[in-house]
């Protein structure tokens, strides 16, 4: 163990020799590459996937970020390689080898962080709440017309006409934002919840789908700090999260080999919020991981 004085760290740091951390971002970019190539290849070709590229579109973090390792705050990298990572700014060279310094976060990048921090919190205090079994996609395509469908490359399982008689026939729950402000007009008006950007933090819980998918995204935005062990985690848990979104949607993508839970029956939609109560356990410890990063970060900068 060592502390580098250069960085004023709070905590002593770990030096990693060259062949461990070698070893760590090999693995972490094999890991990243059965996800990450798919999509590169399909973007080669002109091709669209209606689940898979939502990761790296909606998400704005490229595939060739994703692949890119880091160990996260208060790991030395030890062997004249770890110079390479002195590319991103973030990093400093000091007598032991090369790290990422934590008072590098400039004022702006720091208020989201707080932001973030808050966000989290809230979270791990406000308790889950099931019950919306993914109608959030159905209402995004109530009362418009086939050609006005998002992903109109691929059928509807009903005709417009039953597919608003669903919408209307169960209750609108829908707490995330970023999925509401998608919603088509007529169909804002049948949601429990009115959120805006601007009340994000009081809406925001984890029975989410969304908002533990937006876990990558807070782990993205805490990049290159964040170990990428915990970035892969949370790609891995948005990923099938996704699947079980698309699942669950009108969409009927079972051509793609994607089953639909029908969530207009009462089994389906206890099998939707079976898993879904799964994922909210499943995204605990990685919100648990994220939330301390950013303290981590926040005491480094003694920031509040």
């Amino acid at each position: 163990m060592i502390t580098p004085s250069d960085f004023r760290a709070p905590a002593p740091a770990t030096l990693l020799p060259e062949s461990v951390w070698r070893e760590r971002q090999h693995a972490h970019q094999q890991r990243v590459a059965v996800w990450a190539d798919p999509h590169l290849a399909r973007a080669s070709r002109g091709e669209k996937h209606p689940v898979y590229d939502f990761l790296f579109t909606y998400y704005s973090f490229r595939a060739s970020w994703l692949r890119q390792w880091h160990p996260g705050p208060d790991c030395i990298l030890a062997g004249e390689a770890a110079r390479e990572f002195l590319r991103w700014p973030e990093y400093r060279e000091t007598p032991a080898g090369v790290g990422l310094d934590l008072t590098t976060l400039p004022a702006k990048r720091l208020a989201s962080l707080v932001w973030m921090r808050d966000l989290l919190a809230a979270m791990t205090t406000r308790p889950p709440a099931f019950g919306c079994f993914g109608l959030h996609e159905w209402a995004m395509v109530y009362r418009q017309t086939p050609e006005e469908v998002r992903h109109n490359a691929y059928p509807l399982r009903f005709p417009p006409a039953e597919l608003a008689r669903i919408v209307e026939s169960q209750p609108l729950r829908c707490t995330h934002f970023d999925a509401f402000r998608f919603f088509t007009a007529p169909a804002r008006p049948l949601n429990k919840h009115q959120p805006e950007r601007a009340t994000l933090n009081e809406y925001e819980q984890r029975g989410c789908l969304h908002a533990n998918m937006d876990l990558y995204k807070w782990a993205f935005k805490l990049a290159p700090f964040t170990p990428s062990d915990l970035l892969a985690d949370c790609f891995a848990l948005a990923r099938d999260l996704r699947e079980l979104d698309m699942r669950a949607s009108p969409y009927d993508l079972a051509a793609l080999g994607f089953a639909p839970i029908p969530i207009e029956t009462a089994d389906g939609r206890q099998e939707y919020e079976r898993q879904q109560r799964g994922f909210t356990s499943r995204s605990e410890p990685l919100r648990a991981r994220l939330l301390a990063l950013c303290e981590r970060l926040l005491a480094a900068a003694g920031a509040d």
